[in-house]
């Protein structure tokens, strides 16, 4: 009995190189225009389909090789034109150069990077696989386009594997590393002090020690001009890359390093700096996962017109020579030229990228004098880089605050632009947390519809489940009665029970929750109605930069600038000029720093929704509505940290997910209690616990056993409100606002670089240019800010 029948194999057996062939083209089409999307956005359906066509792309090349090989060693089948395999084994070669992938994408993932020998051994057996095809199909009048396509392929999959082994972390750190540096020959030098010394000749030693930092010419002069040109950006973004990339990697940099970085990031205005580090950002980026760079050096640039050139001749030459077409299959030839020309065609969208990569703009060096006029070359190349430049927006705001919004076109972004939130009171009470910003579009609609009818989708199957689960346990308990009394009733009405309305539902439930923890189907559907998406505001991030500017000023030396990085709050509150600060220094310097983002979070929300009303909010200040609505912003994005990206917060997140569940099943108990849970207002809710009595302190009456800090951020935000505006402006809102810098800087320097780099690739996250920033301030670990060691010398008197 056959299991296929006949008519489908045959059908199978004739389509199935060819199926692969194409399947081959189409997954490397589609890889090389949606991968460079990836860095723009971290919507989840991207990555699922780039994720399903680059493992596809290799698995169906390599299939599709090992099934022409396997052909060539078969009898032609009757009916087969006589040379058709020979054709076939033209597809070798091009199955080789598809195995070496479009340049927009070598690594998915950053730990790709680290199988450059699996990639390696997969060039040698497929070549090896390829050219036994070939062989097989001798004597072969197509062996010249054959030849020269092999060159080619080969070119694709030995620029693939270099990349993949230049961006593993290994190597990226090896060829950072300066030459060994072992100082002045002590040995020699003591054996000359002993000669001088019983000569009885005056000989001293001295130390030279290295120039000052104050006695060094600058070398980066920021331009005396009101903005930097596009061209520029791009060239000091190329620079600092160079200097700082060795952050991935834990290297240590000087202290020349270091004040000229500040030195010139001091000078800077915020828009600047912030396209100077998403620049920067965009080269990491395209070092890791991409073949960019190297392609952007010599050798790389002319192998790759060798490779074009490879490809251009084998199709004149396979279109020219003299063939006889009743040789072959006239679907295998049309596949045969459609390789050709979609090859030829993604190699020219290869190099338009290439030409168009920022890469070919930094190439171009930086003027020895800033104010040298532009070029002709210069004029051209920023009208081409005007195209990415953040594009800002006005939006008004509640209480009629203006603000500017990072609007930029999706092609034109260099990442998301894009701030996350996750609101603890809105999904203990599943709640839908509204936008500050609200964008007003049919697109925005059209997905809030749909996130607003799978909401009640979901409400509606709890609440379903819950009347289910409760009659059930009725029912259950009136025939367990009745079964203790009548036991043909146990073994009959009681037993079928069990089976089918208990039993039944319970595999279901077991079958579920296997398939959630595969596929995490809660956690992204509670991502889809619980996580909000705030545009990165131009004023949020002035209060970053000049934040971190002021505190650089104090980092002059190693203990200080390590101090700095390292506030978590303390920082700020001692440079407001409130007389509550000594409370307030209770809940940042007694507790862990994930039991401060909960605690500061939950009280930012209970201060920000008792102040909501229209005409509280109009009544603030410009200044008060910026620090509110900033607070309220990094506050949720924080949380959105802690809870949803928790790699990100690794080094610092400590027991956050139990903290977080002892406290969310708290505030769920307190809720239900007070028959406002099912309401989903979160006005009401803060409301409710601002009402509760905290003359006690909660862990004298709960005690260490919950790690619940609901009350406890009561308390805080009862002592943020009794915060009085002082003549400088520091009032609640400001308070709160330096501290979410701080706790915001804070997780940023303890990230691992690691997972900032594999951040890019999912959108880009506010926390990695906070990152960046604070090195480029020096308030980071890595820098050496003592000076240079001393170089000794040998003096002999007369």
């Amino acid at each position: 009995m056959q299991v296929i029948p006949p008519e489908i194999k045959k059908i199978l057996d004739k389509w199935n190189i060819r199926g692969l062939v194409i399947m081959s083209l189409l997954f490397q089409t589609s890889l090389i225009f949606l991968a460079p999307l990836r860095k723009r956005t971290s919507k989840k359906w991207l990555a699922v389909v780039l994720w399903t066509a680059y493992l596809l792309a290799d698995w169906t090349a390599n299939y599709a090789v090992s099934q022409i090989t396997k052909n060539q060693g078969k009898e032609p089948e009757p009916g087969d034109p006589p040379k058709n395999k020979k054709l076939l084994a033209l597809w070798a070669p091009f199955l080789l150069l598809h195995l070496g992938g479009p340049d927009t994408i070598t690594a998915l993932a950053l730990e790709d990077n680290a199988l450059w020998q699996r990639h390696l051994f997969g060039l040698v057996s497929q070549a090896l696989a390829g050219v036994y095809a070939v062989v097989q199909s001798l004597e072969n009048v197509l062996w010249p386009p054959i030849v020269l396509l092999f060159i080619t392929g080969t070119i694709k999959y030995v620029e693939r594997t270099r990349a993949l082994y230049s961006a593993s972390l290994d190597k990226f750190k090896d060829r950072m590393l300066k030459p060994a540096d072992t100082g002045p020959n002590y040995a020699k030098l003591m054996e000359e002090y002993d000669s001088k010394k019983k000569s009885n000749l005056p000989t001293e030693i001295f130390l030279t020690k290295e120039p000052d930092k104050h006695e060094r010419p600058p070398t980066l002069v920021r331009p005396d001009r009101e903005y930097l040109t596009d061209l520029e950006i791009v060239q000091y973004g190329f620079k600092f890359f160079n200097t700082f990339k060795g952050l991935v990697v834990d290297l240590i940099f000087s202290f020349r390093e270091r004040d000229e970085s500040r030195d010139f990031f001091k000078e800077l205005k915020p828009g600047e700096a912030l396209r100077i580090i998403e620049t920067e950002l965009g080269f990491l980026y395209e070092s890791m996962y991409t073949k960019t760079a190297i392609l952007h050096s010599k050798t790389g640039t002319l192998f790759r017109l060798i490779a074009f050139g490879s490809l251009l001749s084998s199709f004149f030459v396979f279109h020219r020579r003299p063939l006889k077409y009743d040789d072959f299959h006239e679907a295998d030839v049309v596949i045969t030229y459609i390789l050709y020309i979609v090859g030829i065609a993604l190699d020219l969208a290869s190099m338009v990228i290439f030409l168009l990569s920022d890469w070919t703009f930094a190439l171009r060096k930086l003027k020895d004098d800033p104010e040298e006029g532009e070029s002709s070359i210069d004029s051209l190349l920023n009208w081409f880089l005007g195209f990415r430049k953040p594009r800002w927006k006005k939006h008004t705001c509640n209480g009629n605050q203006t603000h500017e919004v990072l609007t930029t076109g999706f092609f034109s972004r260099r990442w998301s632009g894009t701030v996350y939130g996750f609101n603890f009171i809105g999904f203990c009470l599943k709640a839908k947390v509204s936008r500050i910003h609200q964008k007003r579009n049919c697109k925005l609609l059209v997905w809030d519809s749909v996130v607003s009818i799978l909401d009640k989708v979901i409400r509606s199957i709890q609440m379903l489940v819950g009347w289910i689960r409760d009659g059930n346990r009725s029912v259950r308990s009136v025939l367990r009665q009745r079964s203790k009394k009548n036991p043909f009733f146990r073994y009959t009405v009681y037993l079928l029970y069990l089976v089918f309305f208990a039993g039944v539902p319970g595999v279901f439930v077991v079958l579920w929750d296997y398939i959630d923890r595969i596929f995490s189907v809660k956690a992204y559907l509670e991502e889809i109605r619980f996580i909000s998406r705030e545009p990165l505001t131009k004023n949020q991030w002035e209060f970053i930069f000049y934040e971190l500017k002021d505190k650089s000023d104090f980092a002059e030396k190693p203990e200080v600038a390590k101090k700095v990085s390292w506030a978590r709050g303390e920082w700020a509150l001692r440079d407001t000029k409130v007389a509550e600060i000594d409370r307030l220094m209770l809940y940042i310097e007694n507790v862990d720093y994930d039991q401060s983002l909960l605690l500061w979070h939950i009280a930012t929300e209970l201060c920000f929704q008792k102040q909501e009303g229209d005409e509280e909010i109009e009544n603030l200040s410009g200044e008060s509505y910026d620090d509110r609505e900033f607070s309220k912003i990094i506050s949720d994005y924080m949380m959105y940290l802690l809870i949803m990206r928790p790699k990100l917060m690794s080094e610092v997140a400590g027991i956050g997910t139990i903290r977080f569940r002892d406290t969310k099943a708290e505030a769920e108990r307190f809720f239900k209690g007070r028959h406002i849970k099912d309401l989903r207002d979160m006005k009401r809710a803060s409301e409710t616990v601002l009402s509760v009595n905290n003359k006690i302190e909660p862990m004298l009456v709960k005690g260490d056993r919950s790690k619940s800090v609901l009350f406890e951020a009561s308390m805080l935000a009862k002592e943020l409100g009794n915060l009085k505006e002082t003549s400088n402006g520091d009032g609640k809102w400001r308070v709160l606002s330096k501290v979410w810098v701080e706790l915001l800087c804070y997780a940023a320097s303890h990230c691992k670089a690691t997972e900032h780099v594999a951040q890019l690739s999912r959108g880009g996250e506010l926390l990695s240019f906070v990152w960046l920033l604070m090195a480029h301030f020096g308030l980071a670990d890595q820098f050496q800010i003592n000076k240079g060691d001393a170089r000794a010398k040998l003096v002999v008197g007369k």
